[in-house]
């Protein structure tokens, strides 16, 4: 009887411990959201003192807390190696302002559209011969790699007369210099470098094409893809989306 009894006890106070060492363990074992960008996408992922920042690294720390993860940001990427890396399995999702295209949508699947913009060309300030896209044949156009804007500009100029950049900065810089006659970038990249960094650049023509953004996952992850589609739907909804937008643009930018 009584080693029967000391066995229950010594299997009472085992479990305790387990109980206890399981809730000691909770913040260190949460689950991750780990998510990449760029790091190179004014105002979407920049660095600032050391620090990427941006709308895009501050939506996914929102849909982070929403469904119960803790952010874990991997950035700067190169743009054009952000897909394999998710399809590799380094990244949970992409949150670096990735254009849904159907050739995309082969590799990855995206979320629904988390804002909308559009490929605005851009030129040095003082140019009289490029007014519109009809004036883009046979210009030098620089884009950053692996964009949507690459094919774009391949289409309009020739895929020799174009030059591929990591950073839409540095392309826009470019324009100045007179290393390139125009650059084909997103209108709300290339409007805030105009304010903010004072280049002598300006926009030329209407918009190229409309463009819808939307958050990367890989193939098949249809219960992280729906809790991002329910976060971002919440945001939404209860003003969230609207108060980020505010804070790196003049207006709400998800455009519907």
């Amino acid at each position: 009887m009584k080693r029967t009894w000391k066995l229950l006890v010594i299997a009472a106070l085992a479990a305790a411990s387990l109980v206890f060492a399981g809730c000691g363990g909770d913040s260190g074992d949460a689950e991750t959201f780990v998510f990449a960008n760029s790091g190179a996408y004014k105002p979407f992922s920049f660095d600032e003192s050391g620090e990427i920042v941006g709308f895009d690294v501050d939506i996914a720390n929102e849909i982070a807390q929403r469904i119960d993860r803790t952010p874990e940001m991997v950035s700067p990427v190169p743009f054009d190696t952000l897909i394999q890396g998710l399809r590799d399995g380094r990244y949970d999702a992409l949150v670096a302002s990735h254009g849904i295209t159907e050739e995309r949508k082969e590799q990855v699947d995206f979320s629904r559209p988390y804002y909308r913009s559009g490929a605005q060309t851009f030129v040095a300030e003082g140019n009289t011969t490029i007014q519109s896209a009809d004036d883009l044949d046979g210009a030098t156009i620089g884009v950053v790699k692996a964009s949507t804007y690459l094919a774009l500009a391949q289409e309009i100029t020739g895929e020799q007369n174009v030059v591929t950049y990591e950073s839409d900065i540095v392309a826009l810089q470019d324009l100045v210099t007179g290393r390139l006659d125009a650059v084909i970038t997103d209108k709300l990249v290339g409007f805030i470098a105009m304010d903010e960094s004072g280049l002598a650049i300006m926009a030329v023509g209407d918009v190229l094409e409309e463009d819808e953004m939307g958050i990367a996952v890989q193939k098949g992850d249809t219960e992280l893809l729906d809790a991002i589609n329910n976060a971002l739907e919440e945001m939404i909804a209860d003003g969230t989306y609207e108060e980020i937008s505010l804070r790196w643009f003049p207006e709400n930018i998800l455009g519907e």
